[in-house]
């Protein structure tokens, strides 16, 4: 049975200024800000979430099924999908329109100033979660607001369970269209900051949250992570990484630890120690998808850590 991971594809170009932007932006001129940054090194990631967790997931050897839209420029990623024999029979090519992208400038200091095309990400609600087949649960990643909010009510409606991870997407929803998602999904996974945020926008703490569903996962970077189920709080200690290089994907890898535990039965504790390795694996590579391991070798590594086996 699939998983089928309703979210973006993106391109992510990141480009590297050898300075700090702090040298070059006058505070008293920002009124007419007018700068140019000379990047000479540029790279072009494959991204987006249900990219990423898609990628993940079929690493440690479960079933991903991407739905995503798509633009004009989609031919490289397509190629890049065969090639990991990720199925593409739900990404819809959306004509006239660009693939959603990024572009990132960062400075030697790790800032960062981004600029997001959605493209044909706003086009997300094209596609229908009933159109899917041999799906036996599903999440909701950052993705067109439409389209998030219709392949929720979906699955709601097709009885498959799923999970709501609203990432970045959090800000283009109210507090009442957020608790609509809670109630209709089966589990939620959140960085500590969208947690925080989730607590003002609905007026209620997490632990509330928690029993509408049944699990709530809050991440905390280093600090680890939190699993809310059963009026329990069960603590999941962070995994050391060989090499701290970039977070970018640390969460989309984590969440495909989530998705493979909950579709094989692990518990809480295993499921979540398992997002956590695989964050871990993550992020001592750049970008999304530059991390490569075989399901044996994230099994022994997994028993290095918790000294027990993947299901």
């Amino acid at each position: 049975m699939h998983t089928l991971i309703c979210g973006s594809i993106a391109y992510d170009t990141i480009m590297v200024f050898k300075d700090h932007f702090k040298n070059h932006i006058l505070p008293e001129q920002i009124h007419i800000l007018n700068v140019a940054f000379l990047v000479p090194d540029m790279r072009r990631e494959f991204g987006g979430c249900a990219g990423n967790i898609a990628y993940n997931l079929q690493m440690i050897g479960g079933e991903p099924l991407i739905m995503a839209t798509v633009g004009d420029d989609y031919q490289p990623y397509a190629s890049r999908l065969a090639s990991l024999d990720i199925a593409q029979t739900h990404i819809r090519q959306v004509q006239g329109t660009f693939t959603a992208q990024a572009f990132i400038t960062t400075d030697l200091s790790d800032n960062q100033i981004t600029a997001f095309h959605p493209g044909a990400m706003n086009y997300s609600h094209e596609n229908h979660v009933v159109d899917a087949k041999k799906v036996s649960l599903g999440i909701v990643a950052p993705d067109g607001r439409d389209g998030m909010v219709q392949h929720a009510r979906e699955f709601h409606e097709a009885g498959v369970p799923f999970m709501f991870d609203p990432g970045q997407g959090l800000p283009m929803f109210n507090g009442e269209e957020l608790l609509d998602f809670i109630r209709k999904a089966d589990y939620i996974a959140v960085n500590d900051y969208e947690g925080q945020l989730l607590h003002e926008r609905t007026g209620r703490t997490l632990e509330a949250l928690a029993k509408l569903v049944k699990g709530l996962i809050v991440t905390k970077g280093a600090e680890g992570s939190v699993v809310y189920t059963d009026g329990q709080q069960i603590e999941i200690p962070s995994v050391k990484p060989d090499k701290l290089i970039d977070p970018t994907g640390c969460g989309d890898a984590y969440r495909a630890g989530l998705l493979y535990g909950i579709t094989n039965g692990m518990d809480w504790q295993s499921t979540g120690q398992l997002g956590s390795l695989m964050g871990a694996l993550k992020i001592a590579e750049r970008g999304g998808q530059n991390h490569k391991f075989t399901r044996d070798e994230i099994d022994q590594r997994y028993f290095e850590n918790f000294g027990s086996r993947i299901l």
